[in-house]
């Protein structure tokens, strides 16, 4: 059976540059890898057809001898490596880019170490720390560099060639027709291997210890924040690089204020008698108490805003206001003076002219009537 022209495979011109081949050649294996169509029985042939085409267009000695001889050129070994031009020179290098956006592998050179883990630390704070911000010291379990070997891993501080990867830091895994590179399982992709393991660490180059941090917690904080200290994470094996610690804010339910955003709510409560006749009162804010003016008349829910009485933003420093909400109480515990006071004012409420007074029950009574009258009707 007669081979298709390479170049009609791979959906190209005969002048196509070195960049288009490969990533016509990408777009080929990625439709028709045999992993992603299972169900379909030719994606296999595609693929390999798509994989031979590429090995011998993106070597230019190949690719000359092909444009003058077409598929004669690599019948009887004249490609010279016996295998019909479908060698494995690079192939390693073209499936790594194309795996490494899916599988996380790296596409070329020696392997870096990994680095240490990130860390996550949660630190309850009170709202007036939050507010106002504050400096504490914390405790973090963590893995640093062993001060025996200095984070090296090694007694003697020497290394030697990785005899897995003989150095590369990669190792090329076979599977079928696919052929993959990735980090050495046994230097985690460094190329160097310890020859005399350090005593205190087992060749690791990390010890577990608690390790005491001052972290500066910035004004205007909110749950949910998180502050980076960089490099104070766990340290990295073998004197790799450190992860990072973040540190999370929790703010503490306070008794009085509740917070949204850079505005602070809370409940004002007054008694019925200042709400009717109006009063001067003291509100608290976080910076001492201020005075407000409760207007005569007043109602349960109405609301006082205390401009810039809020909370200060991390992030540009305007401060929210301050929504203090009226809350009318109703006196307890009553003295009999107080009863026979209030059984006076009662008594002056006639039915004529009680509406004029309780506008808010007249309304609430007009609603009723209104629904009895619809459900009756």
């Amino acid at each position: 059976m007669s081979k298709r022209d390479y170049y009609e495979v791979l959906g190209v011109e005969r002048t196509v540059t070195e960049a288009e081949l490969k990533k016509s050649f990408r777009r080929l294996a990625m439709k028709f890898h045999p992993d992603r169509c299972p169900d379909d029985p030719h994606a296999q042939e595609k693929f390999k057809e798509a994989k031979e085409a590429y090995e011998v267009l993106s070597d230019a000695q190949k690719r000359a001898m092909y444009d003058q001889h077409g598929h004669a050129a690599f019948e009887h070994g004249m490609g010279g490596n016996g295998r019909g031009g479908a060698g494995f020179g690079d192939m390693g290098d073209i499936f790594g880019d194309i795996f490494g956006d899916i599988f996380g592998m790296g596409g070329g050179g020696r392997g870096r170490a990994r680095r240490g883990a990130d860390l996550r630390y949660l630190m309850e704070l009170d709202l007036e720390e939050a507010v106002f911000g504050i400096e504490k010291k914390i405790e973090v379990p963590t893995q640093v560099n062993c001060h025996h070997c200095n984070g090296s891993g090694s007694e003697d501080g020497k290394v030697v060639q990785c005899k897995t990867c003989h150095g590369h830091g990669r190792v090329r895994m076979q599977n079928g027709i696919f052929s993959i590179q990735q980090a050495c399982p046994h230097c985690g992709g460094s190329g160097q291997a310890i020859e005399k393991p350090c005593k205190q660490c087992r060749g690791e180059g990390r010890l577990e210890e608690n390790r005491t941090l001052s972290v500066r917690i910035p004004a205007g904080v909110d749950n949910g924040d998180r502050i980076r200290l960089t490099g104070q994470g766990e340290a990295g094996p073998a004197g790799a690089e450190s992860g990072d610690l973040y540190v999370e804010v929790h703010v503490r339910e306070h008794a009085i204020f509740q917070r949204q955003g850079n505005d602070l709510y809370c409940e004002l409560p007054i008694r019925f008698a200042q709400a009717a006749l109006g009063a001067e009162l003291g509100v608290p804010t976080l910076e001492g108490e201020v005075p407000i003016q409760i207007p005569a008349e007043t109602q349960t829910g109405q609301q006082f805003r205390l401009r810039g009485r809020g909370v200060k933003s991390v992030r540009n420093g305007r401060a929210g206001d301050l929504i203090c909400h009226v809350v009318v109480e109703t006196p307890v515990r009553l003295t009999k003076q107080q009863r026979e006071l209030l059984e006076q004012l009662e008594a002056t409420f006639s039915e004529s002219d009680g509406d004029r007074h309780t506008p808010r029950a007249k309304t609430w009574v007009d609603g009723v009537k209104q629904f009895w009258s619809r459900v009756t009707s």
